[in-house]
């Protein structure tokens, strides 16, 4: 469901509107991804995690395939008007807690600490806004931010078999097998 939701959704969608985006460039397709890709790895014999499932390595892996695609996708747009970025939005005071039937003890303690570092949805929101309009970025595309500033990602989202092969799969997995991009 994560690998779903957070990847092949937006894979799709992108795909999907492709060539509007191309026919409207100088344009941007902006990724919302998470430090957490820093721990995923691309289990490509496992991607659903239906052999063995952890939220957390799920969702690593799926804000890493964000990454990858994001960084795949400008290869394949370069010369194209169109410019992608995926970033870190920070951790973000949002209502998705709500749902946590039983936390425990030390999920309590970590969130406790951690409200001093979490921040509001108009902060988390200042990245975002940076990618789409500021525009000493036109010239990149590919690249990871975090804070309004670019980063370097993990070691796996800079690997181009990774995310070729990622990018195939993904194809595969929505039907999109017509290499228009």
């Amino acid at each position: 469901m994560q690998f779903g939701v957070n990847h092949l959704g937006h894979f799709l969608l992108t795909n999907l509107l492709l060539d509007l985006i191309k026919k409207s460039a100088p344009s941007r397709i902006i990724t919302v991804s998470s430090l957490a890709h820093e721990k995923g790895t691309i289990n490509f014999d496992d991607i659903y995690s239906e052999k063995s499932y952890h939220p957390e390595t799920s969702y690593s892996q799926s804000k890493l395939a964000n990454v990858l695609f994001s960084r795949e996708l400008a290869k394949r747009l370069e010369g194209t008007g169109v410019t992608t970025y995926s970033l870190h939005p920070g951790l973000i005071n949002t209502e998705l807690k709500r749902h946590w039937e039983k936390e425990s003890m030390v999920l309590k303690i970590l969130l406790s600490i951690g409200q001093y570092l979490v921040k509001t949805p108009k902060e988390g929101a200042q990245t975002t806004i940076y990618c789409a309009v500021d525009e000493t970025l036109t010239s990149e595309s590919g690249k990871y931010y975090s804070d309004c500033a670019e980063k370097t990602p993990s070691k796996e989202a800079l690997d181009d078999d990774v995310s070729n092969k990622l990018w195939t799969l993904s194809e595969q997995m929505v039907g999109l097998n017509n290499g228009n991009t």
